[in-house]
């Protein structure tokens, strides 16, 4: 079976421009303002037919289609995704999403005690935890906090990196070399900022430190990733956010020479082979069927890059985005009275940071982000992300190629009320000093 198209021979016309006239090919609210793309991704309509057809397919005769049919599509996935970040087809896998592949090397590693786990103020939430749970498992490896306060810039972080790794032991008290373990955002998720990930990497291999990427963000927001050229041991990044193909599909990346790390996937497959007793492609094959799954998310990747190309490409698509970001988000810091968490653009990619109308001396509560996630998704229909970082609040905006400048102003309005209401609701406006920023 080869990958079903879209209908009507969508990809021999025109497609429309970027903007609000793209709209119709997402199948969102008509009264829904998205500019949190960032979190769960936004299926295209184009590929949303696709994995119709296939489940058709795999309803139809089951038997075939999970016994033969899915591994040659899962086959031509690997490999175009492989091409798409510089990779070779069988140092990339696809699994349910970021954390899971995160999750999947860490747990492989044979820790032992005195072994250290780096990761950062700033690492997603569900990663910062695997490592901690790690360090609280025996034989009990540590976890080395890296702090990094944004606004900042590369320059600094790459300085107090490398201080930070240098500071590390290397050996045990026997002489023996400890395992040092980096986790390192590609594009932090919040802020949503760009760290220098490829210099970090390179720092790692200087220092004796094993590289853990976690690019939930950067496959479709990110053009020209080569990691022939920056050579981390792992990588993985989310297909189903900037790329558009079906949730939950991630690009796990395991470096040919770190693979014998990796022993099993999770859970175990049947096709479990000892690190010392595998062929070519035994690790590629373990991850092919560890359990019975829906398989169709995976095999969408080459229809969320057919319907990339149509529309214009990685290159274009990019360009529009990342000009949104910046026209946007100090659009929105005039709408709010507020600034922009990187004004000059260096640290941007196609998500902006603004900060917002709400007084910085108050602390996240579970009561507080429940009211600013109700106040927008029900009472407004619209939603930015939002978040506390280094004493500020801030909101994280998504601009996809469906966005346009009136967005912005859209939400900042809607920010500046549900801001108000929130203090008036929970009392906490009676201290607050009230001056144009409302922040004290």
């Amino acid at each position: 079976m080869s990958l079903p198209e879209p209908s009507g021979n969508l990809y021999k016309t025109t497609p429309p421009e970027y903007g609000y006239p793209m709209l119709k090919y997402f199948g969102f609210d008509p009264e829904y303002v998205n500019l949190n793309h960032g979190s769960y991704g936004s299926l295209p309509r184009p590929v949303a037919e696709v994995v119709n057809q296939l489940a058709v397919e795999a309803e139809a005769n089951p038997d075939r289609f999970h016994r033969f049919t899915y591994q040659p599509l899962l086959t031509e996935s690997r490999a175009q995704i492989a091409k798409l970040i510089g990779a070779k087809t069988d140092e990339c896998v696809l699994v349910h999403n970021a954390s899971l592949g995160v999750n999947t090397v860490l747990r492989n590693i044979e820790w032992q005690e005195g072994d250290i786990i780096i990761d950062f103020n700033t690492t997603y939430g569900s990663v910062a935890r695997t490592a901690e749970s790690i360090s609280d498992t025996h034989p009990h490896p540590t976890v080395s906090h890296f702090t990094v306060l944004f606004p900042t810039t590369h320059a600094e972080i790459l300085q107090n990196w490398k201080a930070h790794l240098r500071s590390l032991p290397k050996t045990r008290s026997n002489g023996k070399s400890r395992r040092r373990v980096a986790i390192i955002d590609g594009i932090v998720s919040n802020p949503g900022v760009l760290l220098p990930w490829e210099e970090m990497v390179k720092i790692c291999r200087e220092e004796g430190v094993l590289s853990v990427i976690d690019a939930a963000h950067c496959i479709g927001q990110s053009v020209n990733i080569n990691l022939a050229e920056s050579q981390p041991d792992f990588w993985v990044s989310n297909c189903h956010k900037w790329l558009f193909s079906k949730r939950g599909c991630a690009v796990l990346y395991i470096s040919e020479r770190s693979q014998h790390l990796i022993k099993t996937p999770i859970p175990t497959s049947h096709a479990y082979v000892s690190v010392g007793k595998r062929e070519a492609n035994s690790l590629v094959q373990q991850f092919e069927w560890n359990g019975t799954i829906d398989f169709i998310s995976w095999l969408t990747v080459p229809s969320a890059l057919a319907f990339r190309e149509w529309i214009g490409g990685e290159v274009k698509i990019n360009a529009y985005c990342h000009d949104l970001a910046l026209k946007g988000g100090k659009r929105l810091a005039e709408v709010m009275g507020t600034t922009v968490l990187d004004p000059e653009g260096d640290l941007t990619v196609n998500m902006v940071n603004v900060e917002l109308p709400f007084p910085r001396n108050i602390e996240p509560t579970y009561e507080i982000d429940g009211k600013f996630k109700q106040k927008l998704l029900f009472d407004r229909n619209m939603y930015s992300a939002h978040f506390y970082h280094n004493g500020r609040w801030w909101t994280r905006c998504s601009a996809q190629v469906w966005n346009q400048i009136e967005d912005f102003e859209k939400i900042g309005k809607a920010w500046i009320e549900v801001c108000q209401e929130t203090l008036a609701e929970l009392g906490l406006d009676k201290n607050v000093s009230r001056g144009h920023h409302l922040l004290v």
